[in-house]
């Protein structure tokens, strides 16, 4: 296989249909650009979904945080860059650069788990190839955001909604898509907090998988100004209690 770059870069268009009432591009559809390049990256270099699932092996993803100074436009075409910064034993990170007109608007960092889609258990990542994701290491070009970190959240935190997931919020891999799990959270807001504010980061952990039929509650809290802390619990026939699948944190700015 021909050595490729270690960064991948993707030319995007912003589609109307993708972009909310201010015509910017909507945050879960940002991260569904992000998401895809990180596949087609992976899998143009040997490592990715294309081969895996010849194994019995996926990517799973574990954290994502997008840090944004502004989102692209309806109509416009902007860029997402792609790298691995590093790779250890059952985790990789990987970075994104988002730009315009050649200028930066934002950046992207994440986390990813590889597992076994039988046992659902995590895999060596370093063993897929002789570790061919190491070649495409790149620890020099500068991501300049925050690392994502634990998402703390108290018991006083309020369940603000209770939703029953269905099937559109199911993935290729039988459990709730990541993005929605965004949109969800995205939607406790209402219209008009949105035209007057914008969101300036958006950091999100997965805990655990959830599936179609689940009930997702989300527990709301104000960190500080403007930013919030949002814990979501699963319910279901088979639970005694609630089980936490995801974590996030969101900062806004005023337009």
């Amino acid at each position: 296989m021909e050595k490729l770059s270690k960064i991948g870069s993707y030319e995007l268009l912003a589609e109307p249909f993708h972009c909310d009432f201010s015509h910017h591009l909507f945050m879960g559809n940002l991260g569904n650009h992000l998401l895809n390049a990180a596949d087609f990256h992976s899998n143009e270099r040997g490592y990715g979904m294309h081969y895996l699932n010849t194994i019995q092996r996926t990517w799973v993803l574990s954290r994502l945080t997008i840090e944004m100074n502004e989102m692209p436009i309806a109509y416009e075409r902007f860029r997402v860059d792609t790298w691995v910064d590093a790779v250890v034993r059952f985790f990789t990170s990987r970075n994104f650069r988002i730009s315009k007109d050649n200028r930066v608007i934002g950046y992207g960092k994440s986390i990813w788990a590889m597992i076994d889609t039988a046992t659902r258990q995590p895999v060596d990542i370093l063993n897929i190839r002789d570790g061919l994701i190491s070649q495409y290491v790149d620890v020099l070009t500068p991501c300049p955001i925050e690392k994502g970190s634990r998402v703390k959240i108290s018991g006083d935190a309020k369940c603000v909604r209770s939703i029953t997931t269905t099937y559109s919020d199911v993935d290729m891999n039988g459990h709730i898509n990541s993005v929605k799990y965004i949109e969800h959270v995205l939607d406790l807001w209402s219209l008009d907090w949105y035209k007057q504010y914008s969101i300036k980061r958006f950091d999100i952990a997965y805990v655990a998988e959830s599936h179609c039929g689940d009930v997702l509650n989300f527990y709301l809290e104000e960190e500080k100004e403007h930013t919030y802390a949002v814990r979501i619990t699963i319910s279901n026939e088979l639970t005694t209690k609630e089980i936490e699948v995801v974590r996030c944190k969101l900062a806004f700015i005023k337009n």
